[in-house]
């Protein structure tokens, strides 16, 4: 029997909002030892940008992390799942969009957590097995 992704997720997940600066969430990757912070608009989750999204879209663009917002580089299109969704649920969204971490989000689009390919590798539940799958999957970008 699969768990519920509210039991598997990281509560209380990062965010910043949309004109935060690329620096402000390299900061923040730093210091608490993550690799993605949420990004918002008037709370609501518009997107999310990763270590690896500020690498390739800013760093390698000579861009300027001091001065450019979030929103010029992160993802807008997000797949999102709910806290109340089986893990199940979880990993076949991941297979099916090639992603390594879901937003969790309430009613309101505003975010409660992130579930990782980790967290799902670590809750078990029989999902193990498909995880190989995923991780040959190509980065998204």
């Amino acid at each position: 029997m699969t768990r519920k992704v509210g039991e598997v997720m990281t509560s209380r997940p990062r965010s910043l909002p949309l004109d935060a600066t690329l620096y402000d969430a390299a900061q923040i990757m730093r210091d608490e030892g993550i690799g993605d912070v949420l990004v918002t608009y008037a709370g609501r989750l518009c997107g999310m940008v990763t270590d690896r999204d500020i690498v390739v879209r800013a760093v390698a663009e000579r861009r300027d992390t001091s001065v450019t917002p979030l929103g010029d580089v992160c993802t807008a299109d997000l797949t999102t799942i709910r806290a109340g969704d089986d893990t199940a649920e979880a990993l076949r969204l991941m297979r099916e969009q090639a992603v390594r971490r879901l937003p969790v989000v309430d009613d309101a689009q505003r975010p409660v957590g992130i579930v990782t390919l980790s967290d799902l590798a670590e809750a078990g539940d029989g999902l193990l097995a498909p995880l190989a799958d995923i991780r040959r999957a190509p980065p998204s970008l």
